[in-house]
């Protein structure tokens, strides 16, 4: 049985005995408890932890866990109606609204719910984490001389000499600077490199959180279509042109989420575009630790063949080992590395030191090869057992592109299929998977679907997901 699911099914049943105590009593070790409901001390632990926090239980570290005393009072429900005045009084005057739209980034955060197939999710199913290799390396991180101490600002050298040497080319550590993760480095990129109110290019269609991030700073993305090379440069250079923008996000490796790889002579084409107009490229660099096996050399990123500062690299450890390993790296060069360092130090002071040495020690361990090759080995099989199923099963939802690289196939939906039906039968019939309309920032061609093979079990999943996501496509049609 999945972890998960069964710490909420023990703490469910833990609360259902709770009435057999009386308050203050203590309730069974965690030894009992593991043999009386043939589970994991790991499982205990995670149970009683969620009856704490709903404040049922009582732990005492040494003693055990009691029957936490019932609660005298209920806080009387205030009045926050005067909140709607308050947040909305400037938006006559705002250039772009302060209320932002987080559902499309939910989408992929939020677990669908027991039974449901997860086509929807961004993050590598538990199987495919590292996670005894995280542990090793938080335990030998926090043996680490000064581990709990306050880290340089900009990271810790050795983790910035890295991933330096990760992207390639002339960056040095000194350009780096260690980050939370890929999401905080875009908000702080978009913030340094364009006021509230301007336009920022995006490609179109790209991923969610980043229009999220660009709309919470002020800003107006303007869509630049795409095709199977990856950004137009000629659309490109008219957008720049004719929005007086300065800056253009874009992952140009096996983009999310139509998995394109922008073509060698686009990727120069690209540089030069915004170079000429006076603007910087945030390049998202998601994807390159989740390659598949058959996907041949990577090209390099676009920083590497940058000496003039154009472009500001965004790297980030999350997506190929855990969604709680929330390291990355803003790498630039020039007078904008500056205001990237002000605005981060402003926005969290640092990132804690216990985390950059965990990361540390992770990449450097010979855990970390191992676990790249079978992560490569293992999206490979799914991405090819998804296609397969499609093909067979559901040939209407083929993707145009099937690429080598990333955890996702972007399908295009028949004009007779209506994306939003299309989400609520397939929840009904037990797959979730992600709508195309949060992918766009202006009206989409067409509709359309993501669907991930990343967070998923394995290939037997993925056929009974295809054949869940049939029979809601035949509920539709018949």
């Amino acid at each position: 049985m999945h972890e998960r699911s069964s710490v909420a099914e023990l703490a469910k049943t833990l609360k259902a005995d709770m009435d057999r105590y009386s308050p203050g009593e203590k309730l069974p070790s965690s030894r009992v408890l593991v043999e009386r409901h043939r589970v994991s001390p790991v499982t205990v632990s995670r149970a009683l932890a969620l009856l704490a926090a709903e404040g049922l239980v009582v732990t005492r570290p040494g003693a055990g866990a009691y029957r936490a005393e019932p609660r005298t009072a209920v806080p009387v429900a205030g009045d926050t109606s005067w909140q709607e005045v308050a947040l909305s009084a400037d938006a006559a005057t705002e250039l772009v609204p302060r209320a932002v739209d987080a559902s499309g980034v939910l989408v992929t955060l939020s677990a669908p719910p027991p039974g449901v197939i997860e086509f929807n999710g961004g993050y590598l199913h538990p199987s495919l984490q590292p996670e005894q290799a995280l542990a090793a390396a938080l335990a030998r991180a926090g043996r680490r001389p000064g581990a709990w101490g306050r880290p340089p600002i900009d990271g810790l050298p050795e983790l910035r000499e890295w991933f330096a040497r990760e992207i390639g080319g002339s960056v040095t550590a000194a350009e780096v600077l260690i980050t939370a993760g890929g999401q905080p480095a875009i908000a702080t990129a978009l913030r340094a490199l364009a006021p509230p109110g301007t336009p920022v290019l995006v490609e179109s269609p790209t991923y969610p959180g980043m229009l999220a991030v660009a709309r919470s700073a002020g800003l107006r993305p303007v869509p630049v279509p795409t095709d199977a090379g990856g950004v137009r440069p000629e659309l490109l250079e008219a957008a720049f042109r004719a929005t007086g923008a300065r800056v253009f996000v874009c992952q140009p490796l096996f983009q999310n989420p139509t998995g394109t790889v922008l073509q060698p002579d686009r990727r120069r084409e690209a540089i030069r575009i915004a170079r000429a107009a006076g603007a910087f490229i945030v390049e998202d660099d998601f994807a390159r630790r989740l390659v598949h096996e058959d996907a041949g050399p990577l090209p390099a990123p676009l920083a590497a063949a940058d000496p003039d500062g154009v472009v500001v690299h965004v790297y980030s450890l999350t997506k190929p080992t855990s969604p709680s390993l929330r390291v990355g790296a803003l790498a630039a060069r020039g007078p904008v590395l500056e205001r990237l360092r002000a605005i981060q130090v402003v926005d969290s002071f640092f990132v804690p030191r216990p985390l950059q040495e965990a990361a540390l020690e992770l990449v450097g361990s010979p855990a970390w090869p191992r676990h790249l090759r079978a992560v490569s080995q293992e999206l490979r099989s799914r991405r090819e057992a998804m296609a397969g199923a499609l093909a067979r099963h559901l040939p209407e939802l083929t993707p145009p592109h099937v690429p080598s690289g990333g955890y996702q196939l972007w399908s295009r939906l028949p004009d007779t299929l209506p994306e939003s039906s299309l989400l609520t039968a397939a929840l009904r019939a037990g797959v979730a998977v992600a709508p195309g309309r949060p992918y766009f920032c202006a009206e989409p061609p067409a509709g359309h679907i993501r669907l991930s093979f990343a967070g998923v079990a394995g290939p037997a999943e993925i056929a009974e997901g295809v054949r869940r996501l049939r029979a809601a496509v035949d509920e539709l049609t018949s």
